[in-house]
């Protein structure tokens, strides 16, 4: 089985200098876990994680007890929380590659890119369950 039979197409993306306000838009009106990252010329440079929002996102933003400095952290930049040179695979690539990768450096997706290092889709540790389980 191939990646392209189990990744998810519909990429969404954002750009280096976005700010985390935009993330965590995406993030809290979207049902996923991880976005890509990439350059002006749309090649891959990175991925940002539901968790690395909130490990950069104040605790008290959106609360009651929320200040100007809290507000503040949803200004921060994407390229000053992404994780730089995300390791990926191309769309031919078997499932088996993808659960190494996953299993090797504890990681729970893989960017799936083209020739062109352009993302084409993701691939989760879920979408790999889901693809290996028994029926």
């Amino acid at each position: 089985m191939h990646l392209n039979e189990i990744m998810t197409a519909a990429v969404v993306t954002v750009e280096l200098d976005d700010r985390l306000s935009v993330v965590k838009k995406i993030f809290d009106s979207r049902h996923f876990h991880h976005l890509l990252v990439v350059g002006e010329d749309g090649t891959l440079r990175g991925v940002i994680s539901d968790r690395d929002l909130l490990r950069a996102l104040s605790p008290h933003v959106g609360s009651m007890n929320e200040t100007a400095r809290d507000s503040a952290s949803l200004n921060k930049r994407v390229h000053q929380i992404m994780t730089r040179k995300p390791i990926s695979l191309k769309p031919d690539d078997a499932v088996a590659d993808a659960v190494a990768l996953l299993l090797q450096h504890r990681i729970s997706c893989l960017p799936i890119v083209d020739d062109d290092s352009k993302p084409v889709g993701i691939v989760s540790w879920r979408d790999v369950l889901e693809a290996v389980s028994i029926p």
